[in-house]
Formats: C-alpha cells, structure tokens, sequence
C-alpha cells in the first residue's frame, strides 16, 4: 500500500511574535502537514516557538526537528514534550537526533562528546521519554521521530521510531558530504533490514530533508551552479540528488513522486526559505496525487 504524502516547513530563522504568527499562517495556507523548528543555536528555541505555532494555526501537526539530545537532560525534556503535547492539544510529534555541530556545544559550554557516546545518550533519551510519549498520566500520545544515518540510530530507530529520518549528508568533523542517491538507497536498504531484525508489523513512515527547491526550467543550469558545492559528483548524480528538487512545478512534483516509489519517503520537510516554492508543487500533488 503506498503511504500517502505529509508535506513539513523546518523553520529557522527568527522574528517577532507577529512575523511568526505569519509566517505559520502561511505554512498552513500552502498546504503544510506540518511546522517543524529545529534545535540550533541562533534559531528560534523549539517548544515555546511550536506553542505560537499552535496558537497561531489550526490544522498542521507541530513538531521538533530534530531536537540535540545533547543539549537535554531526559527528565526535564520530558516535562517539555508533556507540556507542549498538552498546550498544543496533541498535535506534537518529537523528532530527536544525536546532535552533530561542535560549536554549538562549545558556544553553550556542554561537552561534545564522541559518536558513540552520543548514540548513547540519545538511546537512553527514548528509554526515559517512553512514559512520556505514550500519553500517560492523561497526556496525549506523542509521535516520535529519530533522525540519523549511522547503524547504530537506524538500528534505535527500527525499535522505536513512528519516523524515520534521513539527512542526505554525512557528517564527518565539521565538513558535510552529499550522498549519492546510490548511497541513499543503501542507507534505506539497511534500515529496512534493522525493521525485519526488530520485529516491526508496521513500517515506520520514513522522512527526507529536502535542502533545495529551484523553480527553473533549465534543470542543467541548475545543477551547474550547485558543482562547485559537491566537485566530487557529476551534473547527472546532482540532478539525480534525492535532497534537491530541481525543475518546474510539474517536474519537481513527479520528482517527489519518485522519491516515494524509489527510496519510499512518502515524508518531505524543506527548509523555510523553500516554503513558498515548494507551495504550488504541494498544490498540484494534493490535486492529482497520480502521475
């Protein structure tokens, strides 16, 4: 059965209480599912922003993305998620990931500790956000998404995940490599192979960051501008780049359809300087949802 689409805006840059206001009203305008924030340092802090966000608004889901679990203690993350879960009348969904920008950590004077002991605390995070995410104590159920690329959070992420979302990136110090959609492909394969290992009856819906639209119709203009960004790629392996939709209305949306039928991510977020050309391909695909 193919899952049907959520379309999500990450918003990131700040404002004043009215620009917010506006800005959700907007999202919620063009069609989004759902308004996501991020968990970055300069960035609107994530959980009074996604209450403003429900205030603001009345049908999109709200949710973090993703949340540095670094940057957390469980305990007092849980009362945030409970309350924001309570305030926004349960429209939350938590994404959480391990967190990977150690200048963040530097400039907020919390240790940046290595990968493995970052998976670590992440996987202990979700062990004691458990209660707190099933809706108990009278609370709302809460969707939870695991973002990451690694083994080890595919492998949490089959066990416990609603979500599962892939980044299109590998992180490595603080230099970022754009995988091919070859390399896409494996990740998912491997992760669908961590879902047969845990046991799964129901597939986790399955997330992709989208970090482009460019509304063009010359699609090898496009891409030859985006080279000097990857030199290590071809212009055919960035035109076929699962994190950038490049082309017109129409092609862009039969790009997002592709992405589902290929890799099965049937979930898109774009970032919030993409929102209003990412609009109209919402449009279309919610118009005719068949190629």
């Amino acid at each position: 059965m193919v899952p049907p689409f959520r379309f999500a805006v990450n918003m990131l840059t700040p404002g004043t209480g009215a620009e917010w206001r506006a800005r959700c009203r907007r999202a919620e305008e063009l069609g989004y599912d759902l308004i996501l924030v991020a968990d970055h340092l300069g960035m609107p802090a994530p959980f009074p922003s996604l209450v403003a966000a429900a205030e603001a608004t009345t049908r999109p889901r709200l949710g973090t993305f993703v949340l540095n679990t670094g940057f957390w203690n469980p305990a007092l993350l849980a009362r945030e998620v409970a309350t924001t879960a309570a305030l926004t009348d349960g429209r939350l969904e938590l994404g959480l990931g391990t967190g990977y920008v150690r200048a963040e950590h530097e400039q907020a004077g919390i240790p940046f500790l290595p990968p493995g002991e970052r998976v670590d605390h992440l996987a202990r995070t979700v062990e004691e956000l458990a209660g707190t995410l099933k809706g108990e104590e009278g609370n709302p159920r809460t969707p939870l998404l695991i973002g990451g690329n690694g083994n080890r959070v595919l492998r949490l992420a089959a066990r416990h995940a609603d979500v599962t979302a892939f980044s299109g990136g590998r992180f490595t110090g603080d230099a970022v490599t754009v995988l091919t959609a070859s390399e896409v492909a494996a990740r998912v394969e491997a992760y669908r192979g961590f879902e047969r290992e845990a046991g799964r009856e129901t597939p986790a819906e399955l997330n992709l960051l989208i970090q482009q639209v460019i509304a063009t119709e010359d699609r090898a203009a496009a891409a030859a501008e985006f080279l000097p960004r990857a030199p290590y790629l071809t212009e055919e392996q960035v035109l076929d780049l699962p994190i950038l939709l490049i082309g017109t209305v129409r092609e862009i949306a039969d790009r997002v359809r592709a992405l589902r039928e290929r890799f099965g991510f049937s979930y898109l977020t774009v970032l919030d300087h993409a929102m209003e050309a990412f609009g109209p391909v919402i449009t279309l695909l919610r118009e005719s949802p068949a190629p």
